[in-house]
């Protein structure tokens, strides 16, 4: 990564003091040059602080990020139609990208050079590396709004093989041999990647509205359903566990409900933060069903969060997310925004369930 940190990118900038304006009512540290039009995701380098963002600009762009909370832009890359969703390799070397050109781009951070290396009949919804497939050299796997999972042979580059859906996906994660989607109609299937040519369950989500996002368990046991009506399901892939399963509500205030756009588990401790369209994002622990803390809401939709590989710095993303649709879209105001916040230990680490009674 030498050639990445020395030949690209500006000097690093201090971190942005903008502490108690709208977008950021918790004081976190701000990053440098964010996209000019919403951002659809936020992923971090497995190997290293450096943050990725795709926007609806057509954009996806790298920064670096010091552990004081300073950022440096380090480059970015243009397509021809707004990019949906971003995945990291192993090695921190290359950079997948899927959007509405239907395509997914591999962009290699050393050269700033970026290739088609994928491609569905529609817009590509998410995209992820399999580091266990393809005989050791890892393949990738896209979800799009083709009803359709298509797995990538990187090396030889090819369509390895394709799994039709019922429906559009909107939701998707992997995490070990466990990969789950999310489609339209609040379809759930979830595929064992022992035997990925298969789908090993499928189900109707708990919930009984759209699909928003979804993700696994750290530990690949089970997975997160969050959906547009503020509420969350905590579902366990094995029958023996489903009395385990439950579901919560969040991101309401009184008679207003929002959707749960994201929900991220933190890589060390393994509680999770919620974000929300209501401009908030709250810490939890599924394990003793409790709401660790909520944050101050923010004056716009959080769209997207991630962690950095410690969990040392949780990076969200403040902009329009389009849910009220173009009447409320105010070109002058709906700036975008990308925060970074440095959790606290009473945020973070799992903690005994409160109990009350006699």
């Amino acid at each position: 990564m030498a050639a990445f940190g020395s030949a690209f990118g500006r000097p690093a900038a201090a971190p942005a003091t903008t502490a108690g304006q709208p977008w950021n009512p918790n004081n976190d540290m701000e990053v440098t040059e964010p996209p000019g039009d919403s951002i659809s995701s936020l992923k971090f380098s497995p190997k290293s602080n450096h943050l990725v963002a795709t926007s609806w600009d057509n954009q996806v762009r790298c920064w670096e990020i010091a552990p004081t909370g300073a950022s440096q832009f380090k480059m970015q890359m243009g397509y021809s139609q707004p990019l949906l969703c971003s995945a990291w390799a192993p090695d921190g070397t290359t950079v997948y990208t899927g959007g509405c050109d239907n395509q997914v781009a591999a962009w290699n951070l050393a050269t700033n050079q970026s290739q088609v290396v994928a491609k569905h009949d529609a817009p590509v919804r998410h995209c992820f590396i399999i580091p266990q497939l393809g005989n050791g050299g890892g393949m990738l796997v896209t979800g799009g709004w083709d009803k359709t999972l298509r797995y990538w042979d990187l090396r030889m580059g090819t369509m390895a093989f394709r799994q039709e859906l019922p429906e559009r996906v909107y939701g998707m994660d992997v995490k070990q041999f466990l990969l789950v989607v999310g489609t339209a109609d609040r379809n759930l299937s979830v595929v064992n990647l022992t035997a990925p040519h298969q789908i090993y369950k499928s189900l109707p989500s708990p919930l009984k509205f759209q699909t928003r996002c979804v993700t696994c368990f750290p530990d690949a046991t089970g997975y997160m359903v969050g959906s547009i009506e503020g509420r969350v399901a905590v579902q366990h892939v094995e029958d023996s566990a489903q009395s385990k399963n439950f579901t919560f509500k969040c991101h309401r205030q009184d008679a207003d409900i929002y959707a749960v756009n994201a929900v991220t588990f933190h890589p060390v401790h393994g509680t999770f933060v919620t974000a929300g369209s209501d401009g908030s994002y709250n810490f939890w622990d599924k394990d003793s069903k409790q709401r660790l803390k909520a944050m101050q809401k923010c004056n716009q939709p959080i769209t997207d969060g991630a962690y950095s590989s410690d969990g040392s710095i949780y990076a969200y993303s403040v902009c329009y997310d389009w849910s009220r649709g173009h009447a409320e879209h105010n070109p002058a105001t709906a700036k975008s925004h990308i925060l970074l916040h440095s959790p606290h230990d009473n945020e973070v680490k799992a903690r005994a369930r409160t109990r009350t009674g006699r």
